[in-house]
Formats: structure tokens, C-alpha cells, sequence
């Protein structure tokens, strides 16, 4: 690096004080700490681009630990999984195949369940609106204030005398 003290920059002001002159100096001044501004801004952010790009590294490094992880848990679960099921066919085959007696004592083994409606998410059972305002049934709530401004009794205005 460039040594500089107090006494150089004083020469070197001194110096550009007398070739370039007390009407142009403040101006080249300016200019010089602008350009100083955006060089010290541009350093900064090629600093802050490489400190981005060693992190994504890193974490590119952290994902790819992680996916090996999770693909070693995923067929250690698959092996046991398959350990299970060998054991579970086993002893089903060892229960019978009609379903509800069993070879094994103290098992009972029932028949598997079916829905019985071929389509649950179609309501079957809905009520037309027609028919529950003729029958007066409520289909709407109303809230504490609005019923007894409802059902209030009317007031019968009497005649002044």
C-alpha cells in the first residue's frame, strides 16, 4: 500500500492548488470524491456478491448432506416396511382365508369394511328451502338483538285526552 502521512497529501495539495488553480480545485474535488465513492461502493458490493456465492456453497454442500439423509431414512423405512409387511402377510396367512375364523387362538379376524353408499360426497338427505319456510323451520341465525327486536311486542300508542 501507498504510505501516505499528513505531510505528503499536504504537498500533493499544494501541488494541484498551483497546476490546476483556486477556480477548478473544488470542482476536481467533487469529482475525485465521487468516483472515490463509487469505487469504495463497488468494492463492497463485489465483496458482498463473493460472501453470497461462499454461502451458497455452503449451503448447496448442507443440501445435498441432508438429501443423502433423507434418501438413507427413506430405504432403511422401505426395508422396514418390507420386514413388516412379510411378517404381517404371515400371520394373516396364518389366521385363515374365510375371514372370520381364525387358526390363531385368541384372534379374531373380521371381514374388511365397505362403504356402503357409492358416492358419500353427494348429500342424499337435503331438505328443498320451499319446503322448510312453508313447515316454518329456522335456516337462519339471528343474533340476540336482532330476535327481540322481532319478536317484540307491538305497543299500542294510546290517545292523548
Amino acid at each position: 500500500m501507498i504510505d501516505l502521512g499528513i505531510s505528503k497529501i499536504a504537498l500533493i495539495g499544494a501541488v494541484a492548488l498551483i497546476v490546476i488553480g483556486p477556480e477548478k480545485l473544488p470542482r476536481l474535488a467533487r469529482t475525485i470524491g465521487t468516483l472515490l465513492g463509487k469505487a469504495q461502493r463497488y468494492v463492497a458490493d463485489v465483496k458482498s456478491e463473493v460472501s453470497r456465492s461462499m454461502e451458497l456453497d455452503e449451503l448447496k454442500k448442507m443440501k445435498d448432506t441432508v438429501e443423502g439423509a433423507a434418501r438413507d431414512v427413506e430405504s432403511s423405512m422401505q426395508t422396514g416396511a418390507s420386514d413388516f409387511e412379510k411378517t404381517w402377510a404371515e400371520t394373516t396367512n396364518m389366521a385363515g382365508d374365510n375371514g372370520y375364523s381364525s387358526d390363531v387362538p385368541g384372534m379374531i379376524s373380521f371381514p374388511e369394511y365397505k362403504n356402503p353408499r357409492k358416492n358419500w360426497r353427494l348429500k342424499q338427505g337435503a331438505t328443498p328451502q320451499w319446503f322448510k319456510a312453508r313447515s316454518g323451520v329456522r335456516t337462519k341465525a339471528l343474533s340476540g338483538a336482532a330476535r327481540v327486536a322481532r319478536y317484540r311486542p307491538k305497543t299500542r300508542a294510546i290517545p292523548h285526552v
